[in-house]
């Protein structure tokens, strides 16, 4: 099977049963984003959002969060993988979100990078979320998924599945797709035991082996 027609075979499964996949760290505006997509860096979701209510409860926005104290974010996030190092950039993010965007969180990604914490990943994740632009987040979940599927191919990096993915997926459903293969990860196509035999595109994915 062609790379091309294994792109049109996803594509066309899941816009048909997975339509409004959307991301599912709890957030209500773009900071909070922001902040809940710094913190589930090597950490799952679930822990995120067990998180979140206290933190965004003490620090609603960037204003309050810039003028915190170490001591006040850690302990709120201690239970989140590298809770030091995420407890320095939340304050910093904070504090050039006022310095350098007037409080807001930017659309682009080239300024979104500049952010404390905010790596490529995380800044295709708010601008595809936040501003609706074809960005496409790769994080583990979407590097594997993507490899075993065959729809790239020899991609050594994130950037280079990424650019792999954007070039093949039509660009109203990149960001879509982008959860699609995070979700499809998540829960079918785990890292170790992958459930292939309740996995519905099977019929096309370039790893499966029929026993």
């Amino acid at each position: 099977m062609k790379r091309e027609e294994r792109y049109q075979k996803f594509i066309d499964y899941f816009s048909t049963h997975q339509p409004l996949a959307e991301t599912e760290l709890y957030y209500e505006n773009p900071f909070q984003l922001l902040v809940a997509v710094i913190l589930s860096a090597q950490c799952t979701d679930k822990r995120v959002n067990m998180t979140t209510p206290s933190l965004f409860a003490k620090f609603p926005d960037a204003k309050s969060l810039s003028k915190a104290e170490f001591d006040e974010v850690f302990e709120r996030i201690r239970s989140i993988s590298y809770p030091n190092n995420k407890a320095r950039h939340l304050i910093g993010m904070a504090n050039m979100l006022l310095k350098d965007f007037g409080g807001e969180v930017p659309s682009a990604i080239e300024e979104l990078v500049k952010l404390p914490g905010v790596g490529r990943k995380t800044a295709n994740v708010i601008a595809s979320v936040i501003f609706d632009k074809p960005a496409m987040a790769v994080d583990t979940h979407v590097f594997r998924v993507a490899r075993r599927l065959g729809l790239t191919l020899r991609a050594k990096t994130p950037l280079q599945a990424e650019q792999q993915l954007v070039k093949h997926i039509p660009e109203k459903f990149i960001a879509r797709a982008h959860h699609w293969l995070i979700l499809h990860g998540r829960y079918v196509c785990v890292a170790r035991n992958p459930k292939c035999g309740e996995c519905a595109i099977s019929t096309f994915c370039k790893s499966y082996k029929p026993v």
